[in-house]
């Protein structure tokens, strides 16, 4: 088994064609150093060796943009500590990126993060249930990574999604299963599913995600409660 190096970072990014200028070898550094010491005084990830946040967390928040077009405005749907938005930002400057976290003492350190890497990026401190009330179907792409279950994560970002846009679920090994238990919530939001897309890190574990293209309209009446969304999911 290849133990994932921090130098591997770019020889890895360049077999799925980014190329990482100086710049933002310098922004993913700086991230991990700041989450590294963030993380001392908050609860910000159980990853902190460095290897593995460059592999755990950064490679993996970039692996979707070697399978699909990321572009316009991103939504990221209870992000943390920034995973995935924020390294598909540093790669893709050009994308518009909202992230939607509840935490407050979170957003306090994306603030700060945001300022260290002179990102752009909108940070809503709002439950997403809540903020989809206002904020409806006005995303060109929607994704989530480790945040709950799919059939109530469909419920909590399809509302944001525009009309031909998409959502994008990241998961583990169980994402074919979940999108399976999803199928119902996924129709009912006005999803379809498009496909999955696999890839493997270096300790064998799978990561696996999927896309659905929105197809129509979500009706109003979603989201729920987030109460009622857990209780009775779709």
């Amino acid at each position: 088994m290849t133990v994932f190096q921090k130098q591997d970072f770019a020889l890895y990014l360049q077999k799925y064609g980014i190329n990482l200028n100086d710049r933002q070898q310098k922004q993913f550094q700086r991230y991990a150093d700041l989450l590294v010491e963030w993380n001392q005084k908050m609860n910000l990830t159980a990853i902190t060796e460095e290897n593995a946040i460059y592999e755990k967390h950064f490679l993996d928040s970039i692996l979707p943009l070697s399978d699909i077009s990321i572009q316009g405005k991103l939504c990221d749907v209870g992000a943390g500590a920034g995973f995935p938005s924020l390294p598909m930002k540093i790669i893709q400057p050009q994308l518009q990126v909202t992230i939607i976290e509840p935490l407050g003492k979170r957003i306090t350190f994306l603030n700060h993060l945001c300022k260290e890497l002179q990102l752009d990026v909108e940070l809503i401190n709002e439950r997403a249930e809540i903020w989809a009330k206002e904020q409806r179907e006005i995303y060109d792409v929607v994704t989530a990574r480790a945040v709950a279950n799919l059939p109530m994560l469909s419920e909590l970002c399809i509302p944001f999604v525009k009309k031909k846009g998409y959502f994008l679920a990241m998961k583990g090994a169980e994402g074919y299963q979940e999108n399976e238990a999803a199928k119902h919530a996924v129709a009912c939001l006005g999803c379809e599913f498009q496909g999955g897309f696999e890839h493997e890190l270096s300790d064998g574990s799978k990561r696996i995600n999927l896309l659905y293209k929105k197809c129509s309209e979500t009706p109003k009446r979603y989201p729920r409660a987030f109460a009622k969304i857990k209780k009775q999911p779709l």
